[in-house]
């Protein structure tokens, strides 16, 4: 499926986004024509899933960062809950998963009266029996790279 130029091609990106396609091509030996070909099929195919640029979320004043773990009575609420998490801009990620709780939600907000606002907010939630509240102090490591 994926040939050791669209690897390549891929492992530049993670390292910069923001490469210029001119500059790619020249750094992997292909045309810009080849080149936008196969970028715009490893979009189509779904093996680039976009682009984005990531922002120091203390610049615009959101100092806590939270993992939120959600216990639920039941399964019977999960769309509602993925609806209401949709809905809610503080939550930048929620996973499903199989252990402590059902859902695990990555949260920043401004200050903890914020905090204490948003839990609330998701205890309200159809389904949600509690919340166990793990506060960021330091992030050793955060990447969106995987290993290719």
């Amino acid at each position: 499926m994926l040939d050791d130029l669209d690897i390549a091609i891929l492992k530049k990106l993670q390292e910069n986004g923001r490469t210029k396609r001119s500059e790619l091509a020249e750094l992997i030996g292909l045309s810009l024509p080849s080149l936008s070909e196969r970028l715009k099929k490893l979009e189509e195919h779904g093996i680039i899933e976009g682009y984005y640029a990531k922002l120091n979320r203390h610049v615009f004043g959101y100092d806590i960062m939270a993992f939120i773990i959600v216990m639920m009575d039941s399964s019977k609420n999960y769309e509602k809950l993925a609806e209401h998490v949709k809905k809610t801009p503080e939550i930048l990620e929620c996973y499903a998963v199989l252990g402590e709780g059902s859902h695990i939600l990555k949260a920043i907000v401004k200050d903890t009266k914020s905090l204490e606002q948003l839990l609330n907010k998701i205890q309200s939630w159809p389904g949600v029996t509690r919340t166990v509240t793990n506060f960021i102090l330091s992030t050793i490591k955060e990447t969106t790279s995987i290993n290719l």
